[in-house]
């Protein structure tokens, strides 16, 4: 069975700024690449309570389910704790409340906010193809990563 995850691109309209973290050196994978914050579904939750969750968990950032709207879809065909697959929800929002802070930095070591102009490199691969979706402004789409 694939591994579901969901994750929030977070864009502040005013200043035409993303919030990305990069992945720190005991991170699973992506060592040292930036992502959206991104996380995995528990049993039973809904993929939109999930991206909530683990948005606050990540950076302490709070955004309520009804600021969501669909991005992108990302199915993967391998993941490092994924070898079935993984399917990742991927939304985007421009309301929040809280305090930026790195709540979980054994996985991350910078959160910033980066202009949409200039994105930061690396980007792991899948986020890089999200944000570009994201960014050219198409309508939201499957974006296939590691199928043949």
């Amino acid at each position: 069975m694939a591994l579901l995850s969901a994750g929030v691109i977070v864009h502040d309209l005013t200043t035409d700024r993303i919030l990305l973290l990069r992945r720190g050196p005991r991170a699973k994978f992506g060592r040292g690449s930036w992502d959206i914050p991104v996380g995995k579904s528990d049993p039973g939750e809904p993929v939109s309570t999930t991206a909530v969750r683990e948005l606050e968990e990540e950076t302490g950032l709070v955004v309520v389910v009804d600021s969501l709207r669909l991005a992108q879809v990302a199915h993967g065909a391998w993941g490092v704790e994924a070898p079935n697959g993984w399917v990742g929800i991927l939304f985007v929002t421009h309301e929040w409340s809280g305090e930026l802070v790195n709540a979980e930095p054994e996985k991350h070591d910078r959160l910033e906010w980066v202009d949409i102009s200039s994105l930061p490199e690396p980007l792991v691969p899948v986020a890089q193809s999200v944000l570009n979706a994201y960014l050219g402004g198409g309508r939201p789409q499957v974006i296939l990563e590691g199928w043949q």
